[in-house]
């Protein structure tokens, strides 16, 4: 089965190298004018991620092939003006043959808004929006782009609070963006989720959790700050969404420098009862640049972050310690109207207090555009490993429409 899989894969992947004749010119999507020079305009954006997965350390009575549309999203914006924006985004995500609703509708109904806010130019390098948004914290991965990410899927670490203390990555509260010289910001005060992910009892399960806010109230755990702030030494990138770019393929030059925080007071609760903050700190560093007149081109990132979510925690992909994370991709070189080819490598280590031990995960990957991000195939194999256990293997191929 697995010889068969991996042929299979190789398959898809080569097959649009030896039968592509080109591509058709992308020119933006689909962007309604209000005016004749555009600048009053409504543009909407769809996509779908559809994946084919191998996994042979699945139960007994587990199919080891699984089918499942990754991500379903439309995202539309509008400016009647430059100053105000409002901006909705809403979908699906990880729909497969165990979660799907026979109606459509009821307890597996996954259709949600992820973004609604609104926003106001304040000055030339100052805005300020308010609603469910993604103008987040910690670091450019945590504020990825899902269109354009080089690696199959987003480094999960990264996004450090899914589900904690948001609504899949996002919060409702307010935020400010903007720049200051080559200096670009996002802060933002939020409401912290009372429903979380992790509803285990601190006293009964005798853990550290995080649900400060469902526990003791939001006088106390309501609220969660954070920030990240980046340095644009080549060229600039632009702050009209909140969502970061995985790879420009070769399009631009890009060095940037970032830190960023979150912070929750009484975040969690401990064994004893007790409020415990959450605090998060990381920096990192993303390279994006073409190599020469070829079309060939180089991504590069990296990041560490410090993740203290009380004493011991350790929560599916969430833990108490340290991470280091990068990932480097080169893109071959070829004309931009032609199919091309990107192989890439990522590598994740980070530490877990309460095991006293690592986990890591590697992963090699190679992405086929056809045409650039709106067009491809990704095709990973992760080995990942938890302390002492045994590692573990996943072959992913991924199939992604962008209009």
């Amino acid at each position: 089965m697995k010889k068969s899989l991996f042929g299979l894969a190789f398959f898809l992947l080569i097959a649009p190298l030896a039968f592509s004749q080109g591509n058709t010119e992308y020119t933006g999507g689909y962007k309604v004018k209000f005016n004749e020079d555009g600048s009053k305009y409504l543009r909407i954006i769809a996509w779908g991620q559809f994946w084919a997965q191998y996994n042979d350390n699945v139960p007994d009575d587990a199919s080891e092939l699984n089918f499942s549309v990754r991500r379903a999203r439309v995202l539309t914006f509008t400016q009647l003006n430059k100053k105000f924006l409002i901006l909705t985004h809403w979908g699906l995500n990880s729909l497969n043959g165990s979660n799907t609703s026979p109606l459509g509708f009821g307890e597996n109904a996954q259709l949600f808004f992820h973004d609604f806010w609104g926003e106001w130019k304040v000055t030339k390098n100052l805005d300020i929006g308010a609603g469910l948004h993604y103008w987040n914290g910690i670091s450019r991965l945590n504020n990825q782009s899902t269109l354009n990410m080089m690696t199959l899927d987003n480094n999960r670490q990264s996004w450090s609070t899914l589900g904690l203390s948001d609504q899949f990555a996002r919060h409702i509260g307010v935020y400010a963006k903007g720049k200051i010289g080559k200096l670009q910001y996002r802060v933002a005060v939020n409401e912290a989720g009372a429903s979380t992910i992790d509803n285990r009892d601190p006293s009964i399960d005798g853990v550290t959790v995080y649900g400060g806010r469902r526990i003791l109230g939001s006088g106390d755990a309501g609220k969660v700050f954070q920030g990240y702030f980046d340095y644009n030494f080549l060229d600039e990138e632009s702050m009209l969404l909140p969502y970061k770019v995985g790879s420009y393929l070769g399009t631009k030059e890009v060095f940037n420098v970032g830190a960023g925080f979150f912070s929750h007071p009484n975040g969690v609760v401990e064994a004893d009862g007790d409020g415990a903050n959450v605090n998060i700190f990381a920096v990192d560093a993303f390279y994006d640049a073409p190599l020469g007149q070829d079309g060939s081109a180089i991504t590069a990132y990296l990041t560490y972050q410090n993740s203290d979510y009380g004493e011991n925690y350790n929560f599916g992909p969430y833990a108490t310690g340290n991470m280091v994370y990068g990932h480097v991709g080169y893109l071959i070189a070829g004309p931009q109207d032609k199919t091309r080819f990107q192989p890439y490598l990522s590598y994740n280590t980070r530490s877990i207090d309460a095991i006293d031990d690592n986990a890591t995960r590697l992963g090699l990957g190679a992405n086929i555009f056809m045409t650039g991000h709106h067009s491809k195939l990704s095709l990973e194999y992760a080995s990942s490993k938890i302390g002492d256990a045994d590692s573990t293997g996943v072959l992913t191929l991924q199939a992604m429409i962008y209009l």
